[in-house]
């Protein structure tokens, strides 16, 4: 592989990485979980860290997505002022970090604490492995398959809450007709690609979506079914007018007023709903895919931890590692988030219908990979681009299509 101009920065960065100036006993971590039900997620993570470490977490929260943050996070790091922790989604994404020798080796504490025992799928583990070494600690598990739906936007309507996506398509003249938005869509590249990829394995099945992402079978992506899928997308498109929305939990909120019928985005939306009161089963509905077999995604968060010269820093460093992985921590975040702990071995007799539903859907093993595991982030950015491109113009569905088969080919 050829090296890139980035990651050239980086290997001679890498020899130059400077002490954080933080105190010995506080740990920064960056991450992007800002949200109300995300900030309510690492507020727990802050309160274990804290009452079983003798360390205290300094929260770094950036605002914005994660193609926002992630520069950010990259440009401290390869300029010599790294953060104590970080996050980053399962995969690729701090591939080149790694390589460049600037993110700590877990590999001691990771078998020290067993993860490789309890880490549920294995794949999880094996996203933070180079070489034989472990670079990260998996936090949870993100599958964006859903759809979420408004019991009471329905009702409002007159109609039968949707569980499939034909169902909405149907429904959508009667929500129409009562002022309600049949599909909230935040038009931020990452959501309007996410809701293409949720088409992917939900209208054309497992196998399908690893024909594309995994094998990038020509013919696979200019098949009917992907075709079909673009013909979708833009329904989706009309679905969706009239929103004017951007940012993902801005969508999730008008499903909690009522105002809006239903919403493609990932499990990490329950945590907005736990957030202002509703229950899961009475206030929303949630159904994995859009109507065929259920499969969810086993992508996610993970935290990376940058190299750094302070022994004090490395030391909370690993503790948070062991703490973010242990029982309660799982237990109580992922609760708080919606999200699917990465360990097997707790007990979740009392997570609610959805999050059940998402644990007997990975016990099955209808799962697949993560587009972070599959795509690099160039192709990912530009599939991105693309989708909200077409959400925000008249682009038309085949030559959108079109677009999109050149994207992925040149992955290879």
């Amino acid at each position: 592989m050829q090296m890139t101009s980035m990651r050239r920065l980086m290997a001679g960065a890498a020899l130059t990485v400077l002490p954080a100036g933080a105190m010995a006993a506080d740990l920064e971590v960056t991450h992007w979980w800002t949200s109300g039900g995300e900030a309510a997620a690492v507020q727990e993570l802050a309160r274990i860290f804290t009452e079983q470490t003798e360390y205290t977490w300094v929260d770094g929260a950036i605002a914005g997505s994660g193609s926002t943050a992630r520069p950010i996070m990259v440009s401290r790091i390869i300029g010599g002022d790294p953060m104590g922790a970080t996050q980053f989604n399962h995969g690729r994404q701090a591939q080149e970090l790694v390589e460049a020798g600037l993110m700590q080796d877990l590999t001691e504490v990771a078998e020290a604490n067993g993860w490789a025992e309890f880490i549920n799928p294995p794949s999880l583990l094996e996203a933070c492995t180079l070489d034989g070494r472990i670079y990260c600690a998996p936090i949870n598990i993100h599958s964006p398959q859903w759809m979420w739906t408004s019991h009471a936007a329905f009702e409002a309507a007159g109609v039968e809450p949707a569980t499939n996506w034909e169902e909405l398509k149907a429904a959508a003249p009667a929500l129409r007709e009562a002022g309600i938005l049949p599909l909230a869509q935040g038009m931020q590249g990452w959501q309007t690609s996410l809701l293409l990829n949720a088409m992917v394995s939900g209208i054309g099945g497992a196998d399908f979506y690893l024909q594309v992402y995994e094998a990038r079978e020509e013919e696979a992506l200019n098949s009917d079914t992907m075709r079909q899928i673009w013909e979708e997308l833009a329904v989706a498109r009309e679905l969706s007018q009239g929103g004017n929305l951007s940012d993902w939990n801005m969508a999730t909120n008008r499903l909690i007023e009522g105002t809006a019928a239903a919403q493609v985005m990932g499990d990490w939306a329950q945590g907005e709903f736990a957030l202002a009161g509703q229950t899961a089963g009475t206030d929303y509905g949630c159904n994995i895919g859009l109507g065929g077999e259920p499969y969810i995604a086993t992508g996610g968060d993970a935290i990376y931890f940058p190299v750094n010269s302070d022994a004090a820093v490395t030391e909370a460093q690993m503790a948070l590692a062991n703490v973010i992985t242990g029982p309660e921590a799982q237990v109580a975040f992922n609760a708080a988030k919606g999200s699917l702990p990465i360990r097997g071995d707790i007990d979740l007799t009392e997570v609610n219908a959805c999050t059940q539903q998402g644990l007997e859907t990975l016990a099955a093993g209808n799962t697949i990979p993560s587009i972070d595991m599959l795509l690099s982030s160039d192709t990912r950015g530009q599939i991105e681009d693309l989708t909200a491109e077409f959400f925000g113009s008249s682009l038309s569905a085949e030559d959108a299509h079109n677009r999109y088969v050149q994207i992925v080919m040149s992955e290879m």
